[in-house]
């Protein structure tokens, strides 16, 4: 495969950033996106020029790390991470816009690589549960409904890739919070601190500059763990609950 690629090149979060365009040949059909923009940046090392910087790390579609835009699609055509998509999606000829995730509140370090520590911050601010470590408890000594079990398992999934807030108009972080409430809300050990956890993320997501959740769904058929939209319901119900139980 011979392929354009239109890549956005920023050499610092404070350097003013534009589209470079290369072109690549004899690309394998097997190859994934990551391995090919590896190619790219092995012609680039061997012709002196500064190769591309983009974030990967498991390349198993399992870490989150190699977000990127690919012709206007979070990840690109398929439903899938970046690092899990093959180049049989694409055709010989094509022309491929690759750019970082566009949000406020992910700002561009360099290339391709965006700054995605606002999801951490709100993680520390409340997805998490007080417990007292040691040794690992009997596995059935707090019994979980399977239901709850199994919705928690699936809120699990989310990997924090941020392909929800780079498909949202309105760059907001809805999609990766209420996974994250939901999975612990569903658990015996996440109840004592539900009100105050959900208190705490959202205003930690608005602190960050992430926008609104309005509905309109693009979140959702982004995720590459299909991450369904009734965990922005579950969201906010607890957070109604939260403020109601609380008089605010």
């Amino acid at each position: 495969m011979n392929l354009t690629l239109k890549i956005w090149r920023q050499a610092s979060a404070s350097a003013r950033g534009e589209m470079v365009t290369y072109e690549v040949s004899d690309i394998s059909p097997d190859m994934s996106f990551l391995e090919m923009l590896d190619v790219l940046n092995e012609q680039l090392n061997a012709r002196g020029e500064e190769p591309i910087a983009f974030d990967s790390d498991c390349r198993e579609g399992i870490c989150g790390m190699c977000g990127l835009m690919i012709s206007g699609k979070a990840h690109g055509p398929e439903v899938t991470t970046t690092c899990q998509l093959h180049m049989r999606s694409f055709s010989d000829g094509d022309v491929i816009t690759i750019e970082p995730w566009r949000a406020d509140a992910f700002p561009v370090i360099k290339d391709l690589v965006v700054d995605r520590g606002a999801f951490d911050r709100i993680i520390a601010a409340g997805g998490f549960i007080s417990a007292n470590t040691g040794a690992a408890p009997e596995a059935h000594s707090v019994p979980v409904p399977k239901p709850k079990a199994d919705r928690a398992f699936m809120a699990a999934a989310c990997i924090g890739c941020g392909a929800c807030v780079a498909a949202c108009p309105n760059a907001s972080g809805m999609l990766f919070m209420g996974a994250k409430i939901t999975h612990l809300g569903e658990l015996p050990q996440g109840q004592p601190e539900r009100d105050a956890r959900v208190v705490s993320m959202i205003e930690q997501h608005d602190h960050e500059g992430f926008g609104g959740c309005t509905n309109i769904g693009e979140c959702s058929l982004a995720c590459p763990k299909e991450i369904p939209m009734d965990v922005i319901n579950q969201l906010n119900r607890d957070l109604r609950h939260a403020l109601t139980r609380h008089g605010d």
